[in-house]
């Protein structure tokens, strides 16, 4: 599919992507080949509504080639030095670098997200990822362990898990493509990667640079595709050894059965949230907002660890809801470079927000700002804020997964605290407050996986992240991570008794 020429060629630096085109097919075994059924769906820019390319569509026969590529690359792939996995993963960071206008461009085209964000935020982060496990990828070690019997040695060693279905969604594709790559291939994993429908073509544009990195064929292998045939087949495949999955809650439910039914795969899951956000009495208002805003407008709030339930001290709460609401009024919405928000990802998303805030108003929140579709053309959506809500309202419990911010008072911090872990979710929180001891006796109480104090959304490679309860199973990120592509094996032997 040849699509517009991107404008500014002088962007591009050392090349291997050229501008103007996307890839389309399916990535197996180092090729780029059409879906065995011929299957077909459209991608498209949200910014537009037009559609971008069409995308050959993976189906079960699809997986099962995908699988018997990774599992045979895996026979060789696992003893490949650390050293040199440490080096490719190096390579294809360099490269992911060379190309990252270009990446952000089509990244912005196909996700919706600002180019500058796209770059400046999700590919630096990737690319800081990809080194960042590079650097483990030659000091995965195991242990000696002393035992009763003094004749012998025992010593565990960490071998790489085997083939692994990572199942990645559509709100940070490059960032969540790195996320499961950088521990998976360090580790000396293989995998069969299925990218969000809504989301196919920069994935697809790092496979041809991981080709060029060098890395064997088979090691990596992206798919496009929809979740009841591509992901589940992949869920469900006997020869999966592991399912990596980021994505919602209600489908992480399907993947544990898929694993049950199957060969008891093992799995991680990074899944939903409903994240509280606890601004106290002695918070510095200015940093609060800021941190408010951030932690629920960062990606149009399509972010799963999104501030999306905001607890105020009630002696402060007025004054902090004013500048919240002019801090949302200097938001620039937009694709280019410099905007801060762009579209939703497509009429599904739109429509689910609109209707979430539609519900807001009918159950008696106040609307203070936005609430309605900007412009006309494009799936965007102005920044929300919502007051007078209270713990029982619909926004106040589910997911939105928009720019839709909810704020609510609280009278006491032990009030806030069993408020705020009052839900089936359990991913990230937040405290604001300039007493460290305060933050520190609320963030050890607050049920999630991260507490962020007197800041938000800092995904540094060597931080776990990963939620309690339904927001998921294991961590990604940091050394952590590791444990998510590894298998212990104990060995143990006699020795001579002089």
């Amino acid at each position: 599919i040849n699509l517009k020429i991107l404008p500014d060629t002088s962007l591009y630096n050392t090349m291997s992507l050229k501008p103007g085109s996307a890839y389309t097919q399916l990535f197996i075994n180092n090729e780029f080949v059409d879906s065995k059924s011929g299957d077909t769906f459209d991608t498209v820019d949200p910014s537009t509504e037009e559609v971008l390319a069409s995308m050959s569509r993976a189906n079960k026969e699809d997986v099962d080639i995908a699988v018997k590529a990774a599992t045979n690359a895996f026979i060789t792939w696992r003893d490949v030095s650390g050293t040199e996995r440490r080096d490719l993963l190096l390579k294809l960071a360099s490269l992911i670098e060379d190309n990252q206008q270009l990446l952000a461009e089509w990244e912005s085209k196909d996700n919706g997200k600002p180019v500058s964000i796209a770059r400046d935020i999700d590919i630096a982060l990737g690319i800081k990822h990809l080194r960042y496990f590079a650097g483990w990828a030659d000091k995965i070690q195991g242990k000696t362990i002393p035992t009763e019997n003094v004749n012998s040695v025992a010593m565990t060693i960490r071998e790489p898990v085997g083939v692994v279905g990572c199942i990645i969604p559509w709100n940070f594709p490059i960032v969540m493509m790195m996320w499961k790559l950088g521990p998976l291939l360090a580790t000396g994993c293989t995998t069969v990667l299925k990218t969000s429908e809504k989301t196919p073509i920069t994935a697809l544009m790092i496979a041809q640079l991981i080709k060029e990195a060098g890395f064997p064929p088979g090691v990596v292998n992206v798919l496009s595709g929809y979740g009841p045939d591509c992901g589940n087949a992949i869920a469900s495949h006997p020869d999966v050894d592991k399912v990596a999955f980021t994505g919602s809650s209600a489908v992480g439910h399907e993947i544990v059965k898929a694993s049950g039914a199957s060969n008891l795969k093992r799995v991680t899951l990074e899944l939903g949230g409903k994240s509280p956000l606890i601004i106290c009495e002695d918070a510095d208002l200015d940093q609060a907002v800021e941190v408010a805003h951030i932690g629920l407008f960062l990606n149009h709030g399509q972010c799963c660890c999104a501030s999306s339930r905001i607890l105020i001290d009630a002696k402060i709460h007025d004054a902090f809801v004013q500048k919240c609401i002019e801090r949302a009024k200097k938001q620039k919405l937009g694709t280019g470079e410099g905007m801060d928000q762009g579209p939703q990802v497509d009429k599904i998303q739109y429509d689910k927000v609109m209707n979430y805030i539609e519900s807001g108003k009918k159950e008696g929140a106040v609307c203070e700002i936005g609430g309605k579709r900007w412009g006309d053309k494009g799936y965007y959506i102005e920044p929300t804020i919502f007051t007078q809500v209270t713990d029982d309202m619909k926004i106040a419990k589910e997911e939105i997964f928009g720019p839709v911010m909810q704020l609510m008072k609280f009278d006491t911090v032990e009030e806030a605290i069993l408020r705020a872990n009052t839900s089936h979710y359990g991913l990230a929180a937040g405290v604001c407050s300039t007493n460290i001891a305060v933050a520190m006796g609320i963030a050890k109480r607050l049920r999630a996986g991260t507490v962020w104090i007197n800041m938000y959304d800092d995904f540094d490679a060597a931080i776990p992240f990963g939620g309690y309860k339904e927001s998921g199973w294991g961590r990604e990120k940091g050394e952590y991570a590791l444990d998510n592509f590894t298998e212990v094996k104990c060995i143990q032997f006699p020795i001579n008794n002089y």
